[in-house]
């Protein structure tokens, strides 16, 4: 397994380039299933989970070619079945089980997998499409799921949930009647996709609300679509311009998806102002310790809490971070303890109480996100930091070491 020896201490400076959203490419690239003919799509970043969703496109008979611009040929589907070897390694998987239940009236689809951050229970996907009429079952570790034809319905999600909202609202496209998505999650790869949707003859509104409205239509067309900019990676590079009391340029964001951050960034002192194409971001005079509370968007996002909490262990005082969405999101705590940080765990909050250096020390990355913190950690820590098992950070980050290289990090690849 490929890892990272990192020497700390170098203030980060110069411009990066911030890649397309995993997060929005996953269903987007899953939507083409609805479209017969070959959909185009841009901007699509190179990704661990990006080559897994392309294989199981392929399995399910679909042609695919391309990298940053990708054309999937869905024509024909030629088998409903994600298998577990596919599936095992991404939770977003599961996304293509409401476009095949839609356009195939079967679908096959194994448990998912991915990071051990929490139970993450598809149960909410699986009852919003018995609630638009088909029959749902689970066999031997797969959700088994069909019907002759969808019908509208009003939904409710317990809690929000982005993948439920979307794969639900890839079913419903396709769904005889008016469907109602109420407690939708709000995020904007929700809108990247809904748009994705409209561009192939979708009726959708309210995406990027709590309550998504959709007309069923009879069929849908091929559309060629951009993806977002990736919020969370624009995070990370702005979390370490902070760390290492650099000045970075983040080009190609969008700030709109980032008020959040922005908002507590500019708490902790560090200063943002907008540019052409993209932000500003400094550090201030001084590390200002701040609380955080994960919520939904468009709250502060979960996959930055990790990231935040690295930058809150080198704060000038007490900071509390409280993780509501995720039940198993601190496993990145005991690596940073190995770093010389200083955090408690009670319950579901982390109390952080900053200190005056880091020490590189040999880590673990448990999860994506965790990864990105122990790197961040790694950059302004005294000495080496070695962080093993980083092909987790390859399924969120696009060269994530050769941007960090550019902005002047010691930073290098061991395969």
């Amino acid at each position: 397994m490929d890892k990272f020896i990192i020497q700390g201490g170098k203030p980060l400076c110069g411009d990066v380039h911030i890649s397309g959203a995993k997060n929005a490419a996953l269903p987007v690239l899953a939507s083409a299933l609805l479209a017969p003919g070959t959909s185009t799509f841009h901007n699509i970043p190179d990704l661990v989970d990006i080559k897994t969703i392309k294989k199981l496109l392929k399995n399910l008979g679909v042609e695919i070619e391309g990298d940053e611009t990708v054309r999937i040929n869905a024509e024909k589907i030629t088998n409903s079945e994600a298998p577990y070897d596919l599936v095992k390694t991404m939770r977003a998987s599961v996304l293509v089980l409401g476009p095949l239940v839609a356009r195939q009236g079967v679908a096959r689809v194994s448990l998912p997998g991915g990071c051990a951050i929490g139970a993450r229970p598809v149960n909410l996907h699986i009852k919003a499409l018995q609630d638009l009429g088909a029959h749902v079952e689970l066999n031997n570790g797969y959700i088994e799921a069909r019907a002759k034809k969808l019908k509208g319905a009003d939904i409710y999600f317990d809690i929000p949930t982005v993948t439920g909202t979307e794969n639900i609202m890839m079913a419903a496209v396709l769904a005889e009647g008016t469907t109602v998505l109420n407690n939708s999650a709000c995020e904007p790869e929700i809108v990247n996709l809904a748009d994705v949707l409209r561009g192939m003859g979708a009726k959708i509104s309210g995406a990027g609300t709590d309550v998504i409205i959709i007309e069923g239509v009879t069929s849908l067309v091929p559309v060629e679509a951009s993806i977002i900019p990736d919020r969370i990676e624009a995070g990370t590079f702005m979390i370490a311009a902070g760390m290492t009391r650099g000045e970075i340029n983040i080009l190609g964001c969008n700030a709109l998806h980032l008020e959040a951050l922005i908002n507590k960034l500019r708490d902790t002192g560090m200063k943002i102002v907008p540019i052409a194409g993209g932000l500003k971001v400094s550090c201030g005079e001084k590390i200002n310790s701040i609380d955080v509370k994960t919520l939904p968007y468009p709250g502060f996002a979960t996959d930055l809490q990790a990231q935040m909490m690295a930058y809150m262990s080198i704060g000038s005082g007490l900071s509390v971070i409280n993780e509501t969405v995720f039940e198993n999101r601190f496993m990145h705590v005991s690596e940073l303890l190995r770093m010389g940080a200083d955090i408690v765990i009670q319950g579901n909050s982390a109390i952080v109480r900053g200190v005056s250096a880091l020490h590189g020390a040999q880590t673990m990355a448990t999860d994506l996100r965790a990864s990105a913190s122990l790197l961040l950690a790694a950059l302004v820590a005294k000495g080496t930091t070695e962080i093993s098992r980083v092909y987790h950070i390859d399924r969120g980050y696009q060269g994530i070491e050769k941007k960090f290289s550019a902005l002047g990090a010691d930073i290098k690849r061991i395969k």
